[in-house]
């Protein structure tokens, strides 16, 4: 806060007196929100972020400074994707600056209400907030991913029948690549191979090639590379629901235009390392 505990906690006291509500137990030794306190926090963070869109706005208007966007990607997108997007980010958008920011999705989404980041490059289906609003730019299917004598190894396709009954390697939980895969198929529950959950998309790789077990796959995180130079087979997955790779921010911005340039060049990234 960049201020003294001593007029941190008078400026507490002065704002309970004001509103007439506690919003904070304190002690000698501990700080600890009461449940009105969390929800007029809450709130709090959602007006700030509304006012900083009320200057950027008028800061558009007049043209001050160079833009920014404050961009939060997850995981396994945003490696795969923004090496070739930046490039053509710069050229469509010579005056903005790009922040990268790389959490898992509900920390952004954290983070895109409370105004710490301004556009987000995540993947659907996921539970928003009413106040974001969201773009799909693609959708991203799976490939299966197995060690090259597995007995699907030799298999160009794959489907549901095929997965049926086998334990998957999938990434820890928070990362919405794990539900997302599991949901893969309507009507039909993948099994998770328990004894391990991976940190990374790396990981994963690794521990196919290693023939400790098969996984999916982007096909985003395939065609940036992710599986050159690793011993294994991927196959089509017949039937598989795709995840949806969108934009998202405040309904309240008023820099929807821009984002929408920005995923304009996120699609065309796409579409070439497609092609590569």
């Amino acid at each position: 806060c960049n201020v003294t505990q001593s007029t941190l906690s008078t400026g507490l006291k002065e704002l309970e007196e004001r509103l007439g509500v506690q919003v904070a137990e304190r002690t000698k030794h501990s700080v600890m929100m009461t449940p009105v306190g969390k929800e007029l926090a809450e709130r709090a963070r959602g007006i700030l972020s509304e006012v900083q869109d009320f200057e950027d706005r008028a800061a558009r208007e007049n043209s001050v400074g160079t833009s920014s966007i404050r961009l939060g990607t997850i995981p396994t997108v945003g490696p795969y994707l923004m090496p070739r997007a930046m490039p053509l980010l710069r050229q469509r958008l010579p005056e903005t600056k790009f922040y990268l920011r790389e959490e898992l999705t509900d920390r952004l989404v954290e983070g895109l209400m409370d105004g710490r980041l301004d556009l987000l490059l995540l993947a659907l289906p996921h539970p928003l907030p009413p106040q974001i609003e969201t773009e799909v730019l693609f959708s991203d299917g799976y490939y299966l991913a197995t060690p090259k004598d597995h007995p699907l190894g030799n298999r160009d396709c794959v489907g549901a029948n095929d997965l049926k009954g086998r334990e998957m390697l999938l990434l820890e939980k928070g990362h919405c690549l794990q539900r997302h895969a599991l949901s893969s198929f309507s009507g039909i529950d993948l099994n998770e191979d328990e004894s391990f959950s991976a940190t990374s998309l790396s990981t994963l790789v690794a521990r196919v090639e290693e023939d400790l077990g098969i996984t999916l796959l982007p096909k985003l995180a395939v065609d940036g590379g992710i599986s050159k130079g690793h011993r294994l087979h991927l196959g089509d997955v017949a039937g598989a629901i795709p995840r949806d790779v969108a934009l998202a921010w405040r309904k309240s911005s008023a820099n929807a235009d821009m984002y929408r340039a920005v995923g304009q060049c996120l699609q065309r990234a796409r579409e070439q390392l497609a092609v590569s």
